[in-house]
Formats: structure tokens, sequence, C-alpha cells
């Protein structure tokens, strides 16, 4: 007994086949654009690790910078109260 053959919608799995091709596509955009972005996200940590160590430098010579203006102050404070003694002393 001969089986009749039936026509073979091939449409219908070419769309198939396209839409799995788009898709391959896709994801390997995709994982392109993932990897692009791992790379700027490690640029950018850097970067703000090497902003993070500069504000601490900025911090510590602010805070320098102060200690330093007090104990200026304090010496031309000393150094007034010396020059009256001088004054004092009527040489």
């Amino acid at each position: 007994m001969l089986k009749t053959a039936r026509p073979v919608d091939t449409e219908a799995l070419d769309r198939l086949e396209e839409k799995v091709k788009l898709l391959v596509a896709l994801i390997g955009r995709m994982r392109t654009e993932q990897a692009r972005l791992v790379d700027e996200h490690e640029r950018v940590s850097k970067e703000l690790e090497a902003a993070r160590a500069r504000l601490q430098e900025v911090e510590g010579a602010t805070a320098e910078i102060a200690a330093l203006k007090d104990e200026r102050d304090l010496i031309r404070t000393r150094v007034g109260s010396l020059l009256e003694q001088l004054d004092g002393l009527n040489l």
C-alpha cells in the first residue's frame, strides 16, 4: 500500500529558522554589550577608587593646613606678647 506523500509545509520551518537566527544574533550582540559594560564598569571602578584616594589626600592636606593656621595664630599671639613685654622694658 502506497501512502500519499503530503506536501511538506516548509514555510513555517523557514520562519522558525529565521527567528532562531535572529535570536542567535541578538544573543551575540548582548554578550558583546555585556563584555563592554563589564570593561567599562571596571574602568569606572578604578577611576572611583583613584578619586577616593585623591579625596583622602585633600582631606588630609586640609586638616594639615588648618593645624598650621592654628599654630601660626598661636605663634603670632606669643610673638605679640613678647613684643609687648620688650616695649615695656623701655630699652
